[in-house]
């Protein structure tokens, strides 16, 4: 943690989720209305930046606290012998391909313009609304 921005250390958990995205190739990009998605075990990644540049492989891990993953593929040898998992910061790294066995991460992805439009929709209904119950309620006061 002591390479860790001193702004970011004592951020709850749920913002340091929040904090581990990558953009989306272009395809992606048009398929899903969306520039970028939060990288999840299973994602098929494609390094961008740094030694390993141009090695595609699947997430096996994420850490949350540092924002990095561990990417089949991407490893180094020890002095002593064997490999080690090297991680790699998720901002250096685009989504090639996305993990959709979870049920809730497909629907947000899918309905991204639809819940937008009908968002926009019902603030503007419920604007409607509140100005036409004011009135009614400034009337009621004049004639009260």
């Amino acid at each position: 943690m002591s390479n860790l921005n001193p702004t970011l250390r004592h951020v709850p958990k749920h913002l340091h989720d929040a904090r581990i995205c990558s953009t989306l190739i272009e395809d992606l990009r048009r398929q899903y209305h969306r520039r970028n998605a939060r990288v999840i075990k299973g994602d098929t990644v494609k390094v961008m930046r740094g030694e390993y540049t141009g090695i595609e492989g699947k997430v096996e891990k994420v850490n949350t606290e540092r924002g990095t993953l561990a990417i089949e593929g991407v490893q180094r040898e020890k002095i002593k012998g064997g490999n080690v998992k090297v991680q790699i910061h998720a901002s250096n790294v685009t989504i090639v391909g996305l993990n959709l066995q979870d049920k809730y991460r497909q629907a947000k992805l899918q309905d991204l313009d639809r819940e937008t439009k009908g968002e926009q929709r019902d603030v503007e209904d419920n604007k409607r609304k509140k100005t036409s119950k004011n009135k009614k309620v400034e009337k009621e006061e004049d004639k009260g």
